[in-house]
């Protein structure tokens, strides 16, 4: 198994590449993986993985390589001089190089060796890697267009997207895809319609792409972008993000705006969460060329709005990233003239104060949703302000509070209604308010009653199958088993195990009075 430019895997395949590095320890395989040295994997200590270090070639080895490529017929010992130390001992630039020599028309065959129809001219041989593949591209004079539309579409490009967009007779194109691969710059898989070709390497795809004047790539950009969404509908469905990134190259902002707002909410909802972060936040860049409009600051606000439950999923509640988005998302709001149906930004907001310790701010946010979503009549953000004002007061150890919200939320609740709170916030409100009220009835001493709750939440998460909800209302239901005294199977609080120890240790602690305000201070302060 061959896993080639490391470097350049997306998150979730890393995910996958480290995933995999263990069990192999065990099985029958041999996995090579290539990267460059600023990737720093975390297996390569472990004792199944050896490490080879590829350095560049030495003096030698790059005149058997420039040899190798000639086909054994030996070149004038000033050209390989050159191109030995020109290419810098790097293999890919030693062949270009090498190639670009053979077709410049500087040589010619005699005797079964290459010789010099004259004197070697100063800037014969390229001096950058760049140069040599832009030389040998302009010597292709037919493929040139064919290389630079390729290159447009990406490192892998189909037979039928590029005759879409170059609009060439059948038989020219072909003609110049084969004289293209011929060149070894890009190899073909299958055959014409069915064909797809790919560089050699990401470098020769690159030196086409900036060959094209600005004006020339934006029109191609967007030919190839049009001819996506009405010839491929499967690309246009599973990868977005190509259409943003194309609409974004030919510098139409509207249009990739669109393109990345969908690939964000694919990948979250697949919880490709990294993917999903760097996609709604192109799509912010985007924006930000725009005119700032109410209509910008609306788009602005909607992917914030995604962008902060996949910042907090990905760095946490303790990190930057998150506060800086709900300051912007909040700010936006306000200026909006805080809409009804962006009061969410505040309920995760007030979650991620409460999370940091900073439970004056998040009672202040509490207490604006609360006194919005009153003067609104609005239904769902009192969902919202009761769930998160009954953390809060939890979290602040107003116990009897916390219970008189929480509970009046939950009455208000209406799956049908308020079901759709799912696609705004981290933690489903019901599922939050269930899972902290089992803990705040265990502090007043109704034990059994917060058990109970407990293991409604992580039905209730389960019904919504929905992760995180589900990861919550477990870390919610754990604290509980640790102030019960059951710490050894934390599986206990859900409703699919037993528990008839739990129900013996709640009544005792019920029955002597445990409940958590009646705690030595070691134990409250442990627990704070």
């Amino acid at each position: 198994m061959v896993v080639e430019d490391a470097h350049w895997l997306d998150p979730t395949s890393r995910e996958l590449l480290d995933l995999m590095i263990e069990p192999f320890r065990l099985w029958p395989v041999l996995l090579i993986v290539t990267f460059r040295p600023e990737f720093q994997p975390p297996w390569t200590g472990q004792e199944q993985v050896s490490v080879l270090t590829l350095n560049r070639l030495n003096h030698r080895d790059r005149t058997v390589l420039v040899e190798q490529i000639a086909s054994g017929k030996a070149l004038p010992f000033e050209v390989v001089a050159q191109i030995a130390n020109r290419s810098d001992g790097v293999p890919l630039f030693v062949e270009e190089l090498t190639k670009s020599v053979l077709e410049s028309g500087l040589l010619h065959e005699e005797a079964g060796r290459y010789v010099l129809d004259g004197a070697l001219p100063a800037l014969a041989i390229p001096t950058s890697l760049h140069a040599s593949l832009l030389a040998r591209l302009d010597r292709l004079a037919s493929v040139r267009h064919v290389a630079q539309i390729g290159a447009s579409i990406g490192r892998q490009f189909p037979y039928a997207l590029l005759h879409a967009v170059c609009r060439l007779p059948e038989d020219e194109l072909q003609a110049a895809l084969t004289r293209f691969v011929a060149s070894e710059l890009v190899s073909q898989r299958g055959v014409p319609p069915d064909a797809v070709y790919s560089f050699k390497h990401a470098l020769v795809q690159d030196a086409a792409h900036t060959s094209l004047l600005r004006h020339a790539r934006q029109r191609l950009h967007a030919q190839i972008a049009e001819a996506l969404e009405s010839t491929s509908r499967e690309i246009v469905e599973s990868q977005p993000e190509v259409l943003a990134q194309h609409y974004a190259e030919a510098g139409l902002i509207e249009k990739s705006v669109v393109y990345w707002a969908k690939a964000g909410h694919r990948s979250t909802a697949r919880s490709a969460m990294v993917e999903a972060a760097a996609q709604f936040q192109k799509g912010l860049d985007q924006l930000a060329q725009l005119p700032d409009t109410s209509d910008r600051q609306r788009q602005e606000l909607e992917f914030y709005s995604e962008l902060i439950t996949v910042l907090i999923t990905v760095k946490g509640l303790m990190a930057a990233e998150p506060g800086n988005a709900l300051a912007r998302a909040r700010e936006l709001w306000q200026q909006m003239g805080c809409p009804t149906e962006f009061i969410h930004i505040l309920y995760e907001q007030s979650f991620y104060y409460a999370y940091r310790g900073e439970l004056d701010l998040a009672q202040r946010a509490d207490e604006e949703i609360l006194r919005l979503s009153h003067q609104r009549d609005d239904s769902a953000g009192l969902v919202l302000g009761y769930s998160s004002a009954g953390r809060t007061l939890f979290s602040i150890g107003n116990f009897a509070s916390s219970r008189s919200h929480l509970e009046a939320g939950l009455a208000l609740y209406d799956p049908a209604s308020h079901g759709p709170l799912i696609e705004k916030t981290t933690v489903h409100p019901h599922v939050r308010s269930l899972a902290f009220l089992g803990n705040a009835l265990f502090a007043l001493g109704f034990a059994e009653q917060g058990l109970a709750r407990s293991k409604a939440a992580i039905a209730e998460a389960r019904r919504l199958a929905h992760p995180l909800s589900l990861a919550g209302s477990f870390t919610i239901g754990a604290r509980m088993l640790s102030l019960i005294g059951d710490t050894r199977n934390p599986r206990r609080v859900d409703g699919r195990a037993g528990c008839d120890g739990d129900q013996s240790r709640i009544s005792n602690l019920a029955r002597g009075g445990h409940h958590l305000s009646r705690l030595d201070k070691d134990q409250e302060r442990r627990y704070c």
